[in-house]
Order: C-alpha cells, then structure tokens, then sequence
C-alpha cells in the first residue's frame, strides 16, 4: 500500500468537507499554486493573471472564494468567470493569454463531491512533476503578500460567449445543423445555457433537457452518465439525435433517432474513420487501458495504428502528443481532437459527430457497421474508508493470475481509481455472461485480498 496523493486521475476531488476539498485546504492549494506563478512569471504584466470557473454545484461559490483568498495572497490576479465548462475554461485561458486556468467542478460526480482542476498557460492539464511540486509547496507556511502586492481580482461575464463561438468553429465547412431536431441533454452542469446555444446558433431545432440547476440535482438522472434519460427524450421528441454531456462539459455520450446509445469507444471509431476520409487523419488513434478490443481491432482492419495509455484525458493527450497524433479518447466519452482543441470537449466533439454523419451521409449505426465491441463488466470493488490506494506490483500479479484463468477470452483489467477510493475490476470477453461471471469472482478474489466483504457494484456493457 502506498500513500494517496492529493492530485488524482482528474485534478484533485472529494466529498465537499472531507480532505482535501475543505475551503482551508483549497485556499493552501491555490497560495502554493500561486507561488510557484509568481516565482516563474516573466511576463509585461506585473502579477501572474489566473481564470476560474466552476459548474453548477451549490459548493461551487465557497471554494470559489478560497481560490480566490489563495491566489490573493501569493500575489496572483484572478479573473472569475462564472459558470463554465472545464474546456471553456481551458480556451479562454489560452485565448487570453493567462498564466493559468481552474475549473472547480467535481465532472461525472454526485452534486456533494467536488474538485479543483488546473490548466497551464496552452491550455493543458498540470503534468504529473508539476502537480507533485504545488503539493511540496502546500507543506510550506502560508505567507501573504504585502497588501501593496496583492493579487486583485475581475470579471469576465463575457466567457460564456466567447467559448460559443469558439465551439461553433468545430463544424467544418460546408456543414449545417439546419433542419435537424437535436435533444441536448446538459446534465445541469456548467453546459446548461451553452450547449442548446451553440446547437440552435448553427441552426438545429434544439429540445433542451438538464438545464434546469438548482445546486444539487448535477448529473441527477441526466447527462452523459444516465444515457437512458436521454433515449427516452429523443424517441419522445422524435429527434434526429440526441447529446448527453456530464456536469462539466468534457465528456459525451450520443443517442441515435431509435434511441441506440453510442459511448466513448464508438464514437471515437466515428471519429476515427471520418478524419482518415476527409480530413488526412495520420498514424493512429490513443485510447486507455480501458478501451474496447474491438475498437482497437476495427482500427487496425482500416489501417490506423492503436495505443493505449493509462486513464484519464491527460494522459491520452500526452501519449497523442509523444506519436505526434491527433485523436484519442475514452470510453467513458472523453474524446480529444487536436484539430479542434487542446483538451476534452463534449460539445465540440458532438458537432464532429454531426458532422461525421452529414459528411458519409450515413446514420451513426451504419458508421459502426464494421465495430464489434466486445461484452465488458466493470466491477468496483470499494476501499475501506482511509485505507491507501492498492500496491502497483500485487494488482499486476492478481491481473497476470486472473487473466491466465480467463483462458485467452479476451482480458482482464485491474487499477485503482484516481478519483474515487475503489479497485475497478474489468473483464471483457466474447459473451455479456462470462464478462459478468468471471469479473464477479475476481472482484470477490480482490475483496477478500483488501479487507472484509463489503458491497460493490457493478455494470456491464
């Protein structure tokens, strides 16, 4: 067992009141963020400048305030953007060129966790050195500025805007919305306004649902991670397609006019073959780890190389750009093209998924024609509370010994989340059955290996 770092998968996140997302802690993380700023600003203007904006979550506004009282401190200018999605925020910081950009937002999660999430100056996810160092830097004492020195603070109530149009440059060329009954499903998360204005804006006759937020009810029911409200919407509607994007914006799920439900992996392969025919897509696609077989072999029957890299968006971004490629993304519906933006971005993808289909003039299921995904189980097995985070050596012997008792049928995945305190136990194989089978014994096998037997559970695709 190892200690827990701060920094997870995505940023840093956790049940509002429970280390470390307390105001206290928050407010230590932006003074150490802040200081490493100020110790490396160069810049024409005299303090590092940083954006922030935030979903819809009621705890949003308090932990607002201790960045703000953080960066304050260190001497860092912060320019509050309000509610924003986690790609908004990234493009208006590279747009205006600050030296930072955060995002409190706890993404897919219930409305009382929350998160912070840090951008560089192009827009990027922190890497892991820097991340390492704000939190060394946590373990100095706190020493505000002079009051002369203070960082100040403004509002740029125009971000939402400029992040529309920015996403409207997503469509190529050539390709309208006009004509199309689209349901957009905003999870009332940080999209809830944005999204149905960018789709309307391009000319689709747009159903607005999950827009209604009211501090609690992020990712309730709705968005990118409980789809079927979003089929059931569409055939309601009889809509051309439907968009579900979770509570900050960067992930998508898509729902075809017989209310199919297509995830990350799927849409991705959509993705994939459209760029190889009009765009030049070159040299391959980065999925994770958790990525489908039979994405990876359907790519490879086309000619595009595949790579897989460990989960999180952050980490298919670095591997796109190690291989020097454009397009990667994950099966939970984080999708990065490099042509459009430097990150994961739910409504730009969605407009590439329209486009996509505009361009082959084929319906989402003739352009997954030739995918067969295989059947997966996803298993999480629960950590006791407080426990460290699961040995690298003993989860890579158990899956070496789990995948030798699968026999060759496919494979088995085992790796503790970075952003919840669970061991995912995935299997995928030929059958939904054995998938489901065989990812139940081995997440008893992991359970019975951790602590006594506690409740887990389970979902298979």
């Amino acid at each position: 067992m190892t200690k827990q770092k701060m920094f997870g998968t995505d940023g840093v996140r956790a049940q509002v009141g429970a280390e470390p997302m307390t105001p206290q802690t928050i407010m230590r993380l932006a003074h150490a963020a802040g200081h490493l700023l100020s110790r490396r600003h160069s810049g024409r203007k005299p303090r590092p400048v940083v954006a922030v904006g935030t979903d819809t979550r009621g705890s949003a506004p308090m932990f607002e305030a201790a960045l703000q009282a953080g960066f304050s401190a260190a001497g860092v200018d912060t320019v509050m953007c309000g509610e924003l999605p986690t790609p908004g925020v990234a493009y208006v910081t590279r747009m205006r060129g600050y030296q930072a950009g955060v995002v409190v937002s706890a993404s897919h999660n219930p409305f009382d966790d929350n998160g912070i999430k840090f951008f560089s100056s192009t827009g990027d996810k922190l890497p892991d050195d820097l991340e390492a160092e704000i939190e060394r830097a946590m373990d100095q004492p706190m020493v505000c500025k002079p009051s002369s020195q203070l960082g100040r603070v403004s509002h740029l109530p125009e971000a939402a805007d400029l992040y529309i149009e920015f996403c409207r440059q997503a469509l190529p060329r050539g390709v309208h919305l006009r004509g199309m009954k689209v349901v957009v499903d905003a999870a009332h998360g940080a999209c809830h306004r944005i999204a149905p204005a960018v789709f309307r804006q391009l000319g689709a006759h747009v159903v607005a649902v999950g827009v209604s937020p009211d501090g609690q009810n992020i990712n309730d029911r709705v968005g990118a991670t409980a789809p079927k409200h979003l089929s059931r919407a569409v055939q309601t509607h009889h809509a051309d397609l439907g968009v579900a994007l979770d509570g900050d914006g960067d992930r998508l799920v898509v729902v075809d006019a017989q209310g199919r439900i297509y995830g990350g992996d799927e849409l991705l392969y959509v993705l994939a073959v459209d760029g190889q025919i009009n765009d030049g897509l070159q040299g391959g696609v980065v999925g994770t780890v958790m990525s489908n077989q039979g994405l990876e072999l359907a790519l490879i029957r086309r000619g595009l190389d595949f790579a897989r890299s460990a989960v999180g968006d952050r980490h298919v971004l670095d591997l796109l750009r190690q291989r020097g490629w454009r397009l990667g993304g994950e099966g939970s519906g984080h999708l990065i093209g490099l042509d459009w933006h430097s990150t994961g971005d739910g409504v730009m993808s969605a407009l590439r998924v329209v486009a996509a289909m505009k361009r082959s003039r084929c319906s989402l299921a003739q352009l997954c024609a030739d995918l067969n995904m295989n059947a997966q189980c996803l298993v999480n097995v629960p950590l006791p509370a407080g426990a460290p985070m699961v040995d690298g050596a003993w989860m890579s012997s158990f899956q070496q010994r789990a995948e030798q008792a699968l026999g060759g049928d496919g494979r088995v995945l085992l790796r503790a989340s970075g952003t919840e305190p669970v061991v995912r136990v995935l299997v995928e194989c030929s059958t939904a059955a054995r998938a489901q089978q065989m990812a139940n014994r081995f997440a008893d096998e992991v359970s019975r290996s951790l602590a006594p037997p506690v409740a887990r559970q389970a979902a298979v695709a």
